[in-house]
């Protein structure tokens, strides 16, 4: 399991990938209770680090349609 490097671009679907891995990691019991607590640890910020970049999709998506409360008349 790599991190990626500090500074590098990481996509969502790379951080998911990531994320995923520890889930299964940990799931499995492979590593010893260090191990699995900076695991953890990594999963928390690959976590938030995801959330954030859902979020900001999230807000560009409603900038692109014009904002959260505006809704196509109907039968356009």
């Amino acid at each position: 399991m790599s991190e990626p490097s500090v500074g590098k671009t990481t996509t969502f679907e790379e951080l998911r990938r990531e994320l995923e891995e520890i889930v299964g990691t940990l799931e499995r019991g492979e590593v010893g209770v260090d191990e699995a607590i900076r695991l953890w640890q990594r999963g928390e910020e690959l976590h938030r680090r995801c959330a954030r970049l859902l979020e900001a999709a999230e807000g560009r998506i409603e900038e692109l349609s014009g904002g959260p409360d505006d809704r196509a008349a109907p039968g356009l």
